[in-house]
């Protein structure tokens, strides 16, 4: 197999491919890197002004290297092989939005670290017991939570698992991509 893509070259080629400089963008796209990234290194420094980072679709096991990035809000991870949310905790102030599905994450540990979260996709990925689901209790904004196809799931009617869901995280505005509407809200 050939030597896997750094986080350094990707954004040469990103910065080749679009004539702007990560340096001063807010939005950069390292997805689908051939070969695949494998790693998150110190390339990501660059990307001081990142504001949304997509880096999906690659060979990405552990985050890292992300303590520079003082204004990232969105972070784009999914279809990678990572096992934890370890690594995030740099970003927990102000990450927003995290999409983290189709990746291998069994255990839901270090989320208090998400101050900022209202945004949390993180589908198809290997989540099976109430005890580790309960753990989103621990992020106080979350409002949109994308759960579907994580083993907790397949046990339950849709219904069963929607009632489940609402009872424990009472403030999520979505569930699944649906809207949640409490009695209250009328």
């Amino acid at each position: 197999m050939a030597k896997s893509t750094s986080c350094k070259e990707a954004i040469k080629r990103w910065e080749e491919s679009t004539g702007k400089s990560a340096e001063t963008e807010k939005e950069v796209i390292l997805s689908f890197q051939w070969p695949p990234i494998d790693k998150m290194d110190n390339g990501l420094s660059l990307l001081k002004n990142v504001e949304m980072l997509s880096l999906s679709t690659n060979m990405i096991e552990k985050i890292s290297h992300l303590d520079s990035l003082k204004n990232l809000k969105i972070l784009s991870i999914g279809r990678n092989y990572i096992k934890t949310f370890s690594g995030l905790e740099v970003v927990g102030d102000h990450l927003e939005e995290l999409w983290i599905s189709y990746n291998m994450i069994e255990k839901i540990k270090g989320v208090s670290a998400f101050k900022a979260l209202k945004v949390l996709y993180m589908g198809n990925n290997l989540v099976k017991d109430w005890a580790e689901f309960n753990r989103l209790q621990e992020i106080p904004n979350l409002q949109d939570l994308l759960f579907v196809n994580n083993p907790i799931c397949d046990n339950l009617e849709p219904e069963a698992w929607r009632t489940q869901v609402i009872r424990r995280l009472p403030k999520l505005k979505k569930l699944d991509s649906i809207p949640i509407v409490h009695p209250d809200d009328y």
